[in-house]
């Protein structure tokens, strides 16, 4: 079972999501683009192999080639990622693959950027996830803090005043 690339709570912000183009050379978004400022933890979210660990014009990249996943296997990147992984390194589900940098994102508050491929073909890395993992969580009741009941609300409506019998 696989896990969220960022240790956000409840689950990670997605700026942008998948958007395959419709042949391979035309416009499209191949991955999602996960909110997350610069120096925050990634992870693999699943068992691997990291197969690229370094620069590509512009950006750190970091790529991980899923274990068990068929012939050709799945494959994971990661962007712009400062690695801590090198190239050959077996990773676990949760294990840290290093952390996003400012330089080299495409989005203004900085984000990761989470592509999934098998071989040629671009597939929608959110797929990975159980279905659990994609749902908003259910809102929750907390308990007071101070021990007191709050006071109950006043009306903003007065009583008529009586009318004098007679």
């Amino acid at each position: 079972m696989a896990i969220w690339p960022l240790a956000a709570s409840p689950r990670p912000l997605v700026l942008r999501g998948w958007l395959p183009p419709a042949t391979a050379y035309t416009a499209g978004h191949r991955g999602v683009d996960l909110a997350a400022p610069p120096d925050t933890p990634v992870r693999a979210v699943a068992p691997g192999r990291v197969t690229f660990a370094g620069r590509v014009a512009t950006r750190n990249v970091i790529t991980v080639e899923l274990t068990g996943t068929g012939t050709p296997p799945l494959r994971l990147t990661h962007e712009p990622v400062r690695p801590s992984v090198r190239r050959g390194d077996h990773v676990t589900a949760g294990q840290l693959l290093g952390r996003t940098e400012a330089i080299g994102s495409h989005c203004a508050t900085g984000c990761l950027h989470w592509g999934l491929r098998r071989a040629d073909q671009y597939l929608n890395p959110l797929s990975l996830l159980p279905p659990a993992l994609l749902r908003a969580p259910s809102p929750r009741l907390l308990p007071l803090t101070t021990g007191r009941h709050p006071p109950a609300p006043r009306s903003p409506v007065r009583p008529a005043p009586e009318e004098p019998s007679g």
